[in-house]
């Protein structure tokens, strides 16, 4: 299993994810200064990232190239199943009574939601 990831070292795999296979310096100008991140702030949380097995690394034309080794979806999936563990010690009912009782949820997310809950319900049947 791979180690957590921080809020900030989050964003930058998610963007990695998204736009990459990137350079540092290129993570650094396209999302690092909007974010008021130093290219030294961007090189060592890719490091780290790498490090911890959520970004690879590849030197092409003598530049290192850092990607996620898995797509974005996955990525997320993992992080929210991480969140589950460490944060609701495995119990969705936390996030379930969020749910419910929040209005931020757009027509699209209670659709797949609905969907969800229709998949789970057929595999409870199998």
């Amino acid at each position: 299993m791979k180690k957590p990831v921080g809020e900030q070292e989050l964003a930058v795999l998610r963007y990695v994810a998204e736009h990459g296979p990137a350079t540092v310096g290129e993570v650094a100008e396209r999302f690092g200064e909007a974010q008021g991140l130093a290219r030294s702030t961007i090189l060592t949380v890719m490091e780290r990232l790498r490090l911890k097995g959520h970004l690879t690394r590849s030197k092409v034309n003598g530049v290192f190239q850092y990607a996620s080794p898995v797509a974005t979806q996955e990525l997320l999936r993992d992080v929210v199943g991480n969140f589950v563990q460490r944060t609701l010690s495995g119990s969705l009912s936390p996030f379930v009574t969020y749910l419910s009782e929040t209005e931020d949820v757009s027509d699209e997310e209670l659709k797949q939601l609905q969907d969800v809950v229709a998949r789970l319900r057929q595999k409870r049947k199998e």
